[in-house]
């Protein structure tokens, strides 16, 4: 998230949140894809992670974007800490660990999403190499420890850096050392986000698979193809996973609105001042338990949607349905994940057909591909049958979905031609990992050093 709203708007019951989220239905005709990518940031003479003061820094390289694209900084305290764009042009953020993220804007089609990533890739280099910077696309952070990783000077930050490790035991490794690739996608109704939710929510584990990079920490391999799959496991499970209640038959807006009341919330922002409310719930706060505790303890509008932010499930509902499931990667990966969900979910042929594929799956059965994917990747089975069987006939529908929405380029191209990185994994039967695994036992001489010059953006 770029930057914590600030809405002033009073919450007077519970059926206004309701509302909010339902004020997300468009017309299937406005959908739009929102793509977001977290890179790594380090130094090329040695790899080490860039810190964020210094004339060569994170702070410098945002300042440098501040001035070339003429994008308002966003600021906490006197520390820069992001940019936004004008209206409807996505924004750039920080994450904990100095991961540098594009919040790309809401796009009508792929073709606009690779080109938005090229732009923002180039303009960065611009303003990264003469800093000897470079950048990083993989799920998580290969070689530094915890230790060694920058802290991003961001308030909310220092409120869940507290808190996370009273609620799980991968919570910092999370913040600090991971990076995804996310799409947000739109919905029509609320049958229409039922659908979408249950389909993502059950195939959140096939992206998992697909897209996994991580299998290197601490400079070594971990035994695993996701870590940050696993991280996700033990994170912080009251604000996380797959969200049981969500394949309920009848679920709708109102039962992810009772789920979030009941989590505890990370803070509230009064006049630019963060306050730490993780001893309270939402409901709690609507209910007066920050009387007496800060000055204008009522909640509003912008403290309900700073909340859904701090929500991790592997789908997230806002005014829109968040993809959370993928590894970050290359750029060619960062068309790819919204292509893969964008053939599922915005053709109605397509979505037709994974519902089909999926409605009888349960919760048990997801939860236990959920744990498997991270160490067994498209190895693990469901129902006795692999993932890689199962991928196949997933990227299928995905294709004729894409292929279907027919959005041509100037050359008169689909869509379908960001499925490449996917059709790859599938014809070598490799996933990124178990490439960069190969390599490090063979060309790489057992070192991770050359993933910084292999895999950089």
């Amino acid at each position: 998230m770029a930057r914590d709203t600030t809405d002033q708007t009073p919450v007077r019951s519970t059926a206004e949140l309701t509302d909010y989220l339902a004020s997300g239905c468009k017309p299937k005709a406005d959908f739009r894809i929102g793509t977001e990518h977290e890179k790594f940031v380090f130094f090329t003479a040695d790899n080490s992670p860039v810190p964020y003061f210094g004339e060569r820094s994170i702070s410098a390289l945002l300042t440098g974007m501040q001035a070339k694209t003429g994008w308002e900084p966003i600021m906490d305290g006197d520390n820069i800490i992001g940019l936004a764009g004008p209206s409807g042009a996505g924004a750039i953020s920080l994450e904990p660990g100095g991961q540098f993220e594009l919040s790309g804007a809401p796009l009508a089609n792929l073709h606009q999403t690779c080109k938005e990533s090229n732009q923002h890739l180039a303009t960065l280099r611009e303003i990264a190499e003469p800093l000897g910077i470079r950048f990083l696309g993989m799920g998580g952070s290969p070689k530094w420890t915890l230790a060694e990783t920058p802290v991003m000077p961001k308030s909310r930050y220092e409120i869940m850096t507290r808190y996370m490790p009273k609620v799980g035991s991968h919570g910092l490794d999370m913040m600090y050392r991971t990076c995804t690739i996310q799409v947000n996608l739109d919905f029509s109704s609320e049958e229409d986000m039922r659908r979408k939710m249950q389909v993502s929510l059950k195939l959140q584990s096939l992206a998992t698979a697909l897209f996994a990079s991580s299998p290197f920490t601490d400079g070594k391999p971990n035994g695993l193809l996701s870590w940050r799959g696993e991280i996700w496991r033990d994170t912080d499970n009251n604000r996380s996973g797959i969200i049981p209640f969500a394949f309920s038959a009848d679920f709708g807006f109102k039962d992810y609105v009772e789920w979030a009341l009941d989590v505890p919330m990370y803070f509230v922002v009064r006049d630019g001042k963060y306050h730490d409310c993780t001893h309270v719930t939402f409901r709690q706060f609507m209910a007066g338990a920050l009387k007496g505790e800060i000055a204008d303890w009522e909640p509003n509008m912008g403290d309900w949607t700073n909340h859904l932010s701090t929500l991790f499930p592997d789908v997230r509902l806002k005014r829109f349905l968040e993809m959370r499931g993928a590894d970050g990667g290359p750029w060619r990966r960062i068309c790819a994940l919204p292509a893969f969900w964008v053939g599922l979910l915005y053709d109605d042929t397509a979505l037709l057909a994974a519902e089909d594929l999926t409605r009888d799956w349960t919760v048990d059965e997801v939860s236990a591909l959920r744990d498997a994917v991270p160490s067994q990747g498209l190895n693990a089975r469901h129902r006795g049958i692999a993932l890689w069987d199962i991928a196949r006939e997933v990227i299928s529908i995905s294709r004729s979905g894409l292929a279907a929405r027919n959005r041509l380029n100037g050359d008169g191209v689909d869509e379908t031609i960001f499925l490449s990185p996917l059709d790859e994994v599938l014809a070598k039967k490799s996933t990124l990992a178990e490439d960069m695994l190969a390599l490090y036992n063979g060309r790489w001489n057992r070192s991770v050093e050359p993933v910084f010059t292999d895999y950089q953006y």
